[in-house]
C-alpha cells in the first residue's frame, strides 16, 4: 500500500482558493523579444561599455562577462603598481629638480632702464689730477669706461679689505658664511692637533683708531729716581722691571699694576748710568756709563756687581752705546768714527769689528741675531751681516739729512728709522735687504721734534715713537693699517713728559716709559691678556 502524504488543512484552504490562468513560455517569442530589445540597445547607446554591460547582465551572456570582469580586475591592479612606480618616479624628480632650485643662484635682476651711452666705448682721460691715483703706470693716459669703472671698484675693495658685507647679495653671504664656518672648523681642528696651551686667549687682531688702555701706579712708584731716568725694561721671562738713570742706580720692580713692591736695588759709585739692559736668559743687567770705558754686569742670581774695567781689543775712550745679541751671547758696542764692535760676554773680548762711513747715530739686530742694521748720522742705512763682517747693503734713509734711531721688528716684517726732523720711515725689511733704493711703506710725521727712542712690542702690532726734546711727544703706530692712535697721549693733562726710553711686555699687556722726572709711567694694554 502506498503511503500518502497529507497536507495541512491550511494548505488545502489556500489550494482552494482560484489561481489565475498560468503563463505559458514561447522560446520562439522570447528570442524575437531579445533580438529587438538588442537592436534598440544598440542604437540607444552603441559606444557606452556600461551598457554594454548592462545588456549582458540583463539578458543573459554571464560567462563572457565573468571574464570581462576578472581580467579588468587583474588590469586595474597592474595599472596601480605601474601608477605606483610613476608617482615614485615623479616624486624623485621632483626632489632632484628642487635640489638643483636652490644650488642655482637666482638670475641677476634686469636693470628698470638702459642708457644706450652707457654702451659706447668712450675713453677717459686719466691725467686729470683726481684720477692720476687710479693709473698703473705713465701709459695709461686714456682708459675706457668699464676700465675705469673696474679700477675704482678694485680700489674700494682695497681700501674697505674686500667687499662691503652692505654690497653682497643675501646668497654670496650665505656661502661666504658657510666657506668661512667650514675654513674655521679646520683651522681649530688643525690648531688643536698642532699645539698645546692657552685656547681661552683672544686671538683677534689689534683694531686701529682707539687703543683700550688703562693707566697704572708708576712701575717705580715704591722708589722713584731723584735725576732723569734714561732706562726702563722689561724682564724677558718674569714679571719684573727695571729702571735705571742718572741717579747712579739699578732698581727693580715687581709689576702688578697696583703697587708695583720694589724687589732690589743697586747703587753703582760714581757711575751715572747712560743703558742699563738684561741678558737674553734674564740672569744678568748689563750697564754703561755716559763718559766711562768701563761698564758693570749684575748677576742677579748671585746678586754679586763685576765691573768690566778693560776689553781685549776694544781701543775706544768709553762705552756707552751698545745692544744685546738675539743669541744672547754678545754686545754689539757702538763706537767712535763709525766703528762697530762685537763683544762675547764669556770671555770679556772683541772677535770682529765693522765700519760705516760717518758716526753711528743707532743699531739694531734683525728677529735672528744673524744681521745688524746700522743708521747713520749722515742718513744712511747699512745691513751686515755678523759672522762674514760684510755688508749686505746700503741705502738713503728717504728724506732724511740726519739718522737718530732705528728699530727692527721681531717678526721680521718692518724696518723703522727717525730723524732729526721728527720724521719716522717704516720699510719693509725685505726690501731693505734686496734694494738699492727702498721706499717706506708709510712716513709718520706726528713729531716735531728728533725722534730719538723708536720699539716695537713683541706682537710687531704697535710701533712706539718718541722724542726727548719736548714735553708728551710720543705717538703709538698702529702698524696693520699705518695709522696713529688718537687717544694717546691724552692731551689735558701731562703724564709723560720728556721721555727717553720705551719698552713693552713679554707678551705685550703693559707698557712703560722712563721720562726726565724719575718716574717710570705705567699703562695697561687692555687688549692683550697675558704680561
Amino acid at each position: 500500500m502506498e503511503d500518502v502524504i497529507k497536507l495541512p488543512a491550511t494548505e488545502e484552504r489556500e489550494t482552494g482558493q482560484k489561481r489565475g490562468p498560468e503563463l505559458q513560455f514561447d522560446p520562439q517569442e522570447e528570442t524575437v523579444k531579445r533580438q529587438r530589445n538588442a537592436k534598440a540597445l544598440v542604437v540607444l547607446g552603441e559606444e557606452d561599455s556600461s551598457v554594454k554591460l548592462l545588456e549582458d547582465l540583463v539578458f543573459g551572456a554571464e560567462d563572457e562577462l565573468v571574464d570581462r570582469l576578472v581580467a579588468q580586475d587583474q588590469d586595474e591592479q597592474g595599472g596601480t603598481l605601474l601608477d605606483d612606480d610613476d608617482e615614485d618616479n615623479d616624486d624623485d624628480n621632483e626632489s632632484e629638480v628642487e635640489n638643483e632650485a636652490r644650488l642655482q643662484l637666482p638670475s641677476v635682476r634686469k636693470s628698470a632702464w638702459e642708457d644706450e651711452d652707457d654702451e659706447l666705448e668712450e675713453e677717459v682721460d686719466m691725467s686729470h689730477r683726481f684720477r692720476r691715483n687710479l693709473t698703473k703706470g705713465e701709459a695709461e693716459s686714456t682708459m675706457s669706461k668699464q676700465k675705469l669703472q673696474q679700477r675704482m671698484k678694485e680700489q674700494f675693495q682695497k681700501a674697505m679689505g674686500g667687499t662691503p658685507s652692505w654690497a653682497e647679495t643675501k646668497v654670496k653671504k650665505k656661502i661666504k658664511k658657510k666657506a668661512d664656518d667650514s675654513d674655521e672648523d679646520e683651522d681649530e681642528d688643525n690648531n688643536l692637533l698642532r699645539k698645546t696651551g692657552n685656547f681661552v686667549a683672544s686671538s683677534e687682531s689689534l683694531p686701529s683708531g682707539i687703543l683700550r688702555m688703562k693707566k697704572c701706579l708708576h712701575a717705580n712708584n715704591a722708589r722713584p729716581s731723584d735725576d732723569r731716568l734714561s732706562t726702563v725694561q722689561f724682564h724677558p721671562s718674569a714679571q719684573v722691571v727695571l729702571t735705571a738713570g742718572l741717579d747712579q742706580s739699578i732698581s727693580l720692580f715687581q709689576v702688578d699694576g697696583k703697587t708695583n713692591p720694589k724687589i732690589q736695588s743697586v747703587h753703582l759709585e760714581r757711575f751715572p748710568i747712560h743703558k742699563a739692559q738684561f741678558s737674553v736668559d734674564g740672569e744678568t743687567v748689563v750697564a754703561t756709563g755716559l763718559k766711562n770705558k768701563m761698564f758693570y754686569l749684575y748677576d742677579m742670581m748671585e746678586g754679586r756687581v763685576v765691573p768690566v774695567l778693560a776689553v781685549r781689543g776694544l781701543n775706544e775712550s768709553r762705552v756707552k752705546e751698545f745692544c744685546v745679541s738675539p743669541e744672547g751671547d754678545s754686545l754689539l758696542l757702538t763706537g767712535t768714527r763709525g766703528f762697530l764692535h762685537v763683544l762675547t760676554l764669556k770671555t770679556k773680548e772683541v772677535v770682529r769689528s765693522m765700519k760705516i762711513n760717518g758716526n753711528v747715530s743707532d743699531v739694531a739686530f734683525s728677529h735672528d741675531g744673524s744681521k745688524v742694521f746700522a743708521h747713520s748720522e749722515e742718513g744712511e742705512v747699512y745691513v751686515w751681516d755678523v759672522r762674514s763682517s760684510r755688508c749686505l747693503n746700503k741705502f738713503v734713509d728717504d728724506g732724511c739729512v740726519k739718522g737718530t734711531s732705528i728699530a727692527a721688528s721681531r717678526n721680521g716684517q718692518y724696518l723703522a728709522c727717525g730723524s732729526q726732523s721728527g720724521v719716522v720711515n717704516v720699510y719693509s725689511q725685505k726690501e731693505c735687504l734686496n734694494s738699492a733704493d727702498p721706499r717706506p711703506q708709510k712716513t709718520i710725521m706726528n713729531l716735531l721734534t728728533p725722534a730719538t727712542s723708536l720699539a716695537f712690542n713683541p706682537y710687531s702690532e704697535i710701533l712706539a715713537i718718541a722724542s726727548r726734546a719736548e714735553d708728551e711727544a710720543i705717538r703709538l703706530v698702529h702698524l696693520p693699517s699705518l695709522t696713529v692712535f688718537s687717544n694717546f697721549p691724552v692731551s689735558k693733562k701731562k703724564i709723560v713728559y720728556r721721555t727717553s726710553c720705551l719698552d713693552f711686555s713679554p707678551h705685550s699687556g703693559f707698557f712703560s716709559l722712563a721720562n726726565n722726572k724719575g718716574r717710570a709711567p705705567l699703562f695697561r694694554l687692555l687688549h692683550y691678556k697675558d704680561f
